[in-house]
């Protein structure tokens, strides 16, 4: 009888032990974007947060459409919007064992690059001129 309550007590204690170093050794996914343009310092929001100068890196949670918008002085602001895939390893029901079984940390990096267009010169007669034959078409119709 002790040698039966010796046994259930080993049993125990490996089931415990067992438990804390799956829960305790379980790693994730650790999601990154890095936003590199041409020409690089030019101001990064993504989703209208700021994330900083290019090459900027930041974290995200969830893969799907991000908004982008790009600015730098001297430079045509860039509105534009960019797809994040998920890998293999993320598609639904393989994710939980990536994000609660594998023992360690899987780093997801992805990388997008955008080249920003030089501002072009404003001519202040070409403009006036525009204006006001918008103005005449627009009070008068067109003819």
């Amino acid at each position: 009888m002790k040698m039966h309550f010796a046994i259930l007590r080993n049993t125990y204690r490996f089931s415990l032990l067992t438990t804390l170093l799956l829960i305790t050794a379980t790693g994730c996914v650790r999601r990154t974007v890095t936003i590199n343009t041409d020409p690089q310092g030019a101001t990064v929001n993504l989703n209208d947060r700021e994330i900083g100068t290019s090459p900027a890196t930041v974290e995200f949670t969830w893969y799907g459409d991000y908004d982008v918008i790009v600015r730098k002085e001297g430079y045509e602001t860039l509105r534009t919007h960019h797809r994040l895939d998920a890998p293999w390893y993320q598609l639904p029901i393989i994710d939980f064992i990536s994000e609660a079984l594998v023992p360690f940390t899987i780093h997801d990096r992805h990388e997008v690059a955008f080249s920003l267009e030089p501002r072009s010169e404003t001519n202040e007669e070409q403009l006036l001129d525009a204006a006001a034959e918008f103005r005449e078409r627009t009070l008068f119709g067109s003819e």
